[in-house]
């Protein structure tokens, strides 16, 4: 077989045994169509698309260059002065974590249509690319760095000269992730806005009857736009930076310049940290004049779980749910980064792994879960088994293309040296790879370990009914904005929890091997 040939073989087979499973009903009771019914769909009910198709895109894309123009510039303010990434250190998880399913409805009720979508596209997009931004700065080569200082260069020469160029594969790595994301966070906000156009209202529309090639028809849709923002974006990469890699290997990272402090002023680091995000919740209500049944500002949420008569039954619901939805969230996170870490080092060993996984990949990271978790449930029932598939969808590709960007950049200078000495793909993925990719791996738990949370909870949303997503959508629908709200800062708690415990072992880890800690 031609060698131009064999890429093709593999989702052909895929499409073949997928459309005899359709065609006789083999998978899930029909749940699963056949592709050529899904087509045969789609061609009639192709009219019903372009007005749907441009508010999502509409929506995304504002979303992606808001989203993405905020992150970039804070990832350089933030490597620039360090001190700043710290003080914003609980603003920017919370960004990150915030559920879109929480905050979806307040979002709809407070602004007209397309501000949600908007919102939710740019915050998808947002601690993506500010983290891969804030790596990317801060792995330069220190030796490059001393050169510029050393014929009178200041910060921002060292900036514009070494760590900008450093960093532009990862930066564009990060818009690769945000692309599929701000697309997902548009049809999120659809879900709840109760519009006329949008894939998400389109979706639901179509979920009561009973008509599986449609859902399967909008989903794969959105899953080719996700897959087009995602592939210009790769094209992007490869003309502005080629295939190049570094020739040496740094013998030494750009160190923080942030100087020790005393530890009364990392207490006020660490205070204002937590201060921001609260200070800016309570103001941005105040400045919107949202209406005081939808508004819970801190003080009005704390009186609402501690000080009125149903305050400890509500505490008890929140427990309860928080019980059920942690280790859910701890196992499909362990999950969807030791499967992203294998076929990442599966693509330094089989290039083409790469181009195989890519597409499973997106449909699993931009397929609506409204669309695709029926067919879960159909498969594994509506158990734990169908929240770690969810949860696993959400995670694994972040993970997977951050961890695999960072054993591409690994100098061939130093992967050379070990094959010199006789060394085998193994030992030297042990010795080499890994520990000069670490950074990255680190960054890739950072991204997954808000998402797990996310993912649990869209999966007991949907599917389930347990945990803090089934609390969340029963407080929807009795209209307990005081509920909604108490998830949601619940969650962000949780998140900022795990997101501080990997940060703390990244410390460690790289601290031992004297490279720089990204927060």
């Amino acid at each position: 077989m031609p060698s131009r040939l064999r890429p093709f073989v593999g989702p052909l087979l895929i499409l073949v045994l997928w459309e005899i499973a359709g065609r006789f009903g083999l998978v899930a009771s029909g749940a699963l169509p056949a592709p050529s019914a899904i087509l045969a769909r789609l061609a009639v009910d192709w009219s019903d698309y372009p007005g749907h198709i441009f508010a999502t895109l509409f929506g995304a894309g504002l979303g992606f260059l808001i989203g993405n123009g905020i992150a970039i510039a804070a990832g350089v303010l933030f490597a620039l002065y360090p001190v700043t990434s710290r003080v914003a250190r609980g603003l920017n998880v919370a960004l990150f974590a915030l559920p879109p399913i929480a905050i979806s409805p307040i979002l709809v009720l407070t602004f007209s249509d397309p501000v949600p979508r908007v919102v939710l596209a740019a915050i998808g997009c947002y601690f993506v690319t500010m983290t891969a931004t804030l790596v990317g700065l801060t792995q330069a080569d220190a030796r490059s760095v001393d050169v510029v200082r050393a014929y009178g260069g200041g910060r921002f020469k060292v900036l514009a000269l070494v760590q900008a160029r450093i960093a532009l594969p990862v930066i564009l790595s990060g818009l690769r992730i945000a692309a599929p994301n701000a697309v997902l966070g548009s049809i999120l906000a659809e879900f709840g806005g109760g519009g006329r156009w949008g894939l998400g209202v389109y979706l639901l529309g179509s979920l009561g009857r009973g008509e599986p090639d449609r859902l399967w028809g909008i989903g794969l849709v959105a899953t080719l736009i996700a897959g087009l923002a995602y592939l210009a974006f790769v094209v992007l990469a490869r003309a502005v930076t080629g295939s190049s890699q570094a020739v040496t290997v740094p013998t030494s990272v750009l160190r923080s310049t942030d100087r020790p402090r005393p530890a009364w002023q990392q207490g006020l680091i660490v205070l204002a940290s937590i201060a921001l995000p609260l200070a800016l919740w309570w103001a941005l209500l105040a400045v919107l004049k949202v209406p005081a049944m939808l508004a819970k500002t801190p003080p009005a949420l704390y009186d609402y779980l501690f000080g009125l008569p149903g305050s400890p039954a509500t505490q008890a619901k929140l427990v309860a749910a928080l019980a059920q939805t942690l280790p859910m969230t701890l196992l499909g996170m362990v999950a969807g980064l030791a499967i992203a870490f294998v076929l990442a080092l599966g693509t330094q060993l089989t290039p083409r792994l790469i181009r195989a996984l890519l597409p499973v990949a997106l449909v699993t990271q931009t397929m609506p879960l409204v669309a695709l978790t029926p067919l879960l449930v159909l498969l594994v029932g509506r158990g734990p088994a169908v929240i770690l598939w969810v949860t696993i969808s959400v995670t694994f590709f972040p993970a997977f293309v951050t961890m695999a960007q960072g054993l591409l950049l690994v100098p061939r200078a130093a992967l050379e040296l070990p094959r010199a000495y006789g060394a085998t793909v193994w030992q030297q993925l042990r010795l080499v790879s890994v520990p000069a990719s670490l950074p990255y791996l680190f960054a890739a738990t950072r991204l997954t370990a808000p998402r797990a949370l996310l993912g649990v909870m869209i999966a007991e949303w949907l599917a389930t009914g347990t945990g803090l997503g089934n609390l969340l959508n029963q407080s929807r629908g009795y209209l307990d904005y005081g509920m909604i709200w108490a998830v949601a800062v619940l969650s962000v708690l949780v998140s900022v929890a795990f997101y501080q415990a990997v940060v703390l072992v990244e410390r460690r880890v790289l601290g031992r091997l004297g490279m720089a800690v990204a927060e």
